[in-house]
């Protein structure tokens, strides 16, 4: 199959060049929004464009806690095994993000978290992976507009093993800091804004740069912020405009076997018809932007 047969939203690529094939995960349940969690599924590829899948990577065990909503799963290695960070919700419990786990990229994948290690009394979604310059894990998350209004990214440690925090949730930014981002009208409130799918990534001068998503003016959008300090505490710099602004978003970045550096986003953001997409991008100005003006 080809990447437009796949409908999938919030695509995560993990390159896996010592085997010469390449992993796409995404939110991939058919109705995502009020359908019942039935599990996450990957595709394998030799060239980015040609696709054998489903493989069924993740199917929930009996008794899981969360019944609805499994949401944007990145495949993180870590200790020699392989994680996935996933958002999962269930009515009358918080949103939140839960770690698993699995010895194989392509899973399957078990529990490793006792539920989600995000703050269990926060609405919360879309947790990556960050490690640190001293090698201290993180996890970068949003907390949800439908709780606080003007939508938070956030950062909490966790231990070594992935399987807790370590300390209370930094506030990295609101997004309201970003002038791509469009207030909205729900819950009852005229001014909500989304933060969506923050992932953290190194320029080569060693900044520190996050993508990350919200309502943009032409749709979803997806910009990024720059930290001055180069750590994950920040402070946080925005970009002027967002990189890609034109109803596509929930990214990140990877290089390909040929070392192109190519951001992923879903497109465009209605289903059933989101589908997996990748951009190359330069690094420019302290930035990024795509490559050769390239915006389809």
């Amino acid at each position: 199959m080809k990447r437009t047969d796949i409908q999938m939203r919030d695509p995560y690529v993990l390159p896996l060049p010592a085997e010469g094939r390449y992993l796409l995960f995404g939110t991939t349940d058919k109705n995502i929004w009020s359908g019942p969690g039935i599990g996450f599924d990957c595709y394998e590829s030799r060239d980015l464009e040609n696709w054998q899948g489903p493989i069924p990577a993740f199917r929930p065990p009996a008794g899981f806690w969360s019944n609805t909503q499994f949401w944007a799963p990145e495949c993180h290695p870590w200790q020699g095994r392989y994680t996935l960070f996933a958002s999962f919700a269930r009515d009358g419990r918080q949103r939140g993000t839960q770690i698993l786990v699995a010895d194989r990229p392509e899973g399957p994948y078990g529990l490793h978290s006792d539920g989600p290690v995000t703050p269990r009394e926060w609405e919360c979604l879309d947790g990556t992976l960050h490690v640190d310059s001293d090698g201290r894990p993180w996890m970068v998350f949003c907390h949800e507009w439908v709780q606080v209004e003007d939508g938070e990214m956030c950062a909490i440690p966790l231990s070594q093993d992935l399987k807790r925090a370590t300390g209370e949730p930094a506030l990295l930014f609101r997004a309201s800091a970003a002038a791509w981002s469009r207030s909205f009208e729900g819950n009852g409130r005229r001014n909500n804004r989304v933060t969506d799918g923050p992932f953290l990534h190194r320029l080569s001068n060693g900044q520190l740069l996050m993508l990350w998503s919200t309502t943009g003016y032409e749709g979803y959008a997806m910009g990024y912020a720059v930290s001055e300090s180069g750590d994950i505490l920040g402070p946080w710099h925005q970009s002027p405009e967002p990189i890609y602004g034109k109803d596509g978003g929930h990214g990140m970045l990877f290089r390909d076997f040929d070392g192109r550096l190519l951001m992923t986003l879903h497109h465009p953001n209605d289903s059933p018809n989101e589908r997996p997409t990748w951009l190359e991008v330069v690094e420019s100005g302290g930035g990024l932007a795509l490559k050769d003006g390239d915006d389809r």
